[in-house]
């Protein structure tokens, strides 16, 4: 066999060998891409050794990569679509859109239509603010955060990934979780971004009690995407809800993820427990780049555009040139009536779907000997090696004592040889047929195989 280094010169493995030799396309492009964007990607999520895969389009539950070859599709957008790729009853109305213009850079009735719909469906959502990324709907809720308390610290979870926002760049990355994330950041970050451990009271009510009276709030997702899809338990969400409330601190959900995937209020509708802010981000695109901060009115407000305030008085949450592109309210608006509409149909057969294909998954691991857990929320889900058998996965010191994160890699990798694709984590969308998942149960079973085998790795 002919080896092809991966990386540093090292012959790749196997399961990569076979990766290379059925995607010459994506290989050229890569090369090509490295030779003006650095490190040949412009999201780091998007790389995978030896090289990432390029596709050519997407529909419903199925991706095609430049070489021609069909997937099986669990990334799903970054969890976006959950209406499967390209659904036809948003696309109509987005084309329909197209005829007002790519991009108009005024206010339009799309976004009222879009904020109404977020403030009737979301049980914090009295106010809500439009942006382009979550990225940017983190910066602005930790900014709302510390405006409305007039407070400085920050606590945040350890391994929390709330998209490249400087102001919660600590403790992000396995397995150091040392402080600010990279070079770059301010010096003296840590001191106002503070992470504690998920679902672990005692050691958060350790960083509440040592933020003091300069507690501005706690940021969260509800289920941690980057832990693979860790689940809230119900007696943290209720503890961070009383101790917000005792301190005057604000409560944010970093839902977007979880924004209208779990129920049509998201995560804290399916949870019951209700956040001061949220973000939002992902499914409430319709496959188009939105963002959102949304919450209580008496926080929004400070946000307001008022000439009669001085800047001491307000919090800058200015959007981008993107901001409210009609485009995006326009597929939004679509998805989410469509969600609301047949949420009695919709949320239950992904979720159903995808309890069948996690049941499916543990037994598959079991039969070769492999002791894993899985995550499983809602249409999401996450498969965990266990050092050994019985051990949970409740947040990262768990994560990291208990488990071997790399083959959740490995096993990305070598499930992208047999037909299905995904970076970490999966998510089952209304595309998702009881086919898929019989053939997504035979892929993972053929990798599991390989890997209880002992193939080169």
């Amino acid at each position: 066999m002919s080896k092809v280094p991966a990386n540093g010169g090292q012959a790749a493995p196997d399961y990569l060998q076979d990766f290379i030799r059925h995607t010459p396309g994506s290989q050229r492009l890569h090369r090509q891409a490295l030779r003006c964007t650095p490190g040949g990607i412009s999201h780091n999520h998007r790389f995978h050794a030896p090289y990432p895969l390029y596709a050519a389009k997407a529909r419903g539950s199925h991706l095609w990569d430049v070489d021609g070859q069909e997937y099986i599709d669990l990334w799903m957008a970054h969890y976006d679509a959950i209406l499967g790729h390209a659904p036809p009853e948003v696309l109509g109305p987005v084309q329909a859109a197209l005829a007002d213009g790519l991009h108009v850079g005024t206010a339009m009735a799309h976004e009222v239509a879009l904020a109404e719909r977020v403030c009737r469906m979301v049980p914090c959502a009295e106010q809500v603010r439009f942006c382009t990324s979550g990225t940017e709907a983190t910066m602005y809720a930790v900014r709302l955060a510390r405006g409305f308390t007039g407070r400085n610290v920050i606590l945040k979870m350890v391994g929390g990934w709330h998209g490249a926002n400087t102001d919660l760049m600590v403790d992000v990355a396995a397995p150091e979780y040392i402080g600010p994330e990279c070079k770059g950041l301010l010096p003296g970050l840590e001191r106002w971004t503070r992470a504690v451990q998920f679902n672990d009271i005692e050691d958060t009510a350790r960083g509440i009690r040592e933020a003091g009276d300069d507690w501005a709030g706690i940021i969260l997702e509800p289920a941690l995407g980057s832990g693979g899809f860790m689940t809230a338990e119900a007696d943290y969400l209720n503890f961070l809800r009383e101790e917000t409330r005792r301190a005057g601190a604000v409560l944010i959900f970093d839902e977007v993820i979880t924004g209208f995937r779990l129920a049509p209020g998201g995560a804290q509708e399916h949870f019951g427990v209700t956040p001061d802010l949220v973000t939002l981000g992902k499914v409430m695109g319709g496959g188009m780049a939105i963002g959102a901060v949304a919450g209580r009115a008496e926080i929004m407000s400070i946000s307001a555009v008022d000439p009669r305030k001085s800047k001491r008085d307000k919090v800058v949450v200015g959007g981008g040139t993107y901001s409210c592109n009609h485009l995006s309210m326009v597929a939004g608006n679509a998805t989410l009536e469509i969600l609301q509409r047949r949420a009695g149909e919709i949320y239950p057969a992904i979720a159903g779907g995808n309890q069948r294909f996690c049941a499916g998954l543990r037994n598959v691991f079991h039969d070769v000997g492999l002791p894993v857990h899985v995550n499983e929320l809602g249409s999401l889900q996450e498969v965990h090696f266990l050092k050994e058998a019985g051990l949970t996965v409740r947040n990262m010191a768990e994560m990291m004592e208990h488990t071997y994160p790399e083959k959740r890699l490995e096993l990305a990798g070598r499930l992208r040889n047999h037909g299905v694709f995904l970076y970490h984590g999966g998510a089952i969308s209304l595309a998702h047929s009881p086919g898929d998942i019989d053939a997504l149960l035979a892929a993972y079973r053929a990798c599991a195989e390989e890997m209880a085998d002992g193939r080169p790795a």
